[in-house]
């Protein structure tokens, strides 16, 4: 998968989490953590919520579509764009349908670890082979750790730089299968 059909299926994935948020109750839509704050126009006593934060004028043109102007309302049918930028270092600014939220770090591994429940649970899985030009930052010499569980399957946990500790689950015939692929010259 390239990197504008993961931005796709992102897209395709804070759209579908945007439409939950709003359906929510308006209290239990505040932010679980100081990870999303409003970044333009709110004052600073309102709420961390992506529905209450403006959009910058001056934002780039939408992944997938031109962000509309000031002047142009969305059309009632068309569905919510979304413009990722990276203001600063150590944070990035998420425009979905003209509402914008700054994600801090943490914000961010909260996001990612989110979609990726999300994803996880979904019925298409992901593809099984390794698309040609896929783009990836591979982390060398993860942390690790690791589990045994009573019926003999071992948890290894590994971390990576981009999406935090990431759990896979083997059983004892697949340890051994990943030993050998680990070993073999």
């Amino acid at each position: 998968m390239n990197l504008q059909d993961q931005l796709g299926a992102l897209e395709s994935s804070l759209d579908t989490l945007l439409q939950a948020a709003t359906a929510c109750d308006p209290s239990s839509a505040e932010s679980k953590t100081d990870a999303a704050v409003p970044t333009h126009g709110a004052p600073d006593n309102a709420p961390a919520s992506s529905a209450q934060a403006e959009a910058s004028p001056d934002e780039p043109p939408a992944l997938g579509g031109e962000m509309p102007t000031p002047d142009e309302p969305p059309a009632l049918n068309e569905p919510p764009t979304l413009v990722v930028s990276r203001p600063e270092q150590n944070a990035i600014e998420m425009t979905i349908a003209g509402k914008t939220v700054k994600l801090s770090p943490e914000g961010i591994s909260e996001l990612i670890g989110e979609l990726s429940n999300v994803r996880a649970s979904m019925s298409v899985e992901q593809p099984t082979g390794i698309a040609p030009g896929w783009r990836f930052a591979a982390t060398k010499n993860p942390v690790m750790a690791t589990q045994k569980h009573a019926n003999g399957d071992r948890l290894l946990i590994l971390r990576h730089a981009g999406h935090g500790w990431v759990p896979f689950t083997f059983s004892p015939n697949m340890v051994i299968e990943l030993y050998a692929m680990l070993t073999k010259k």
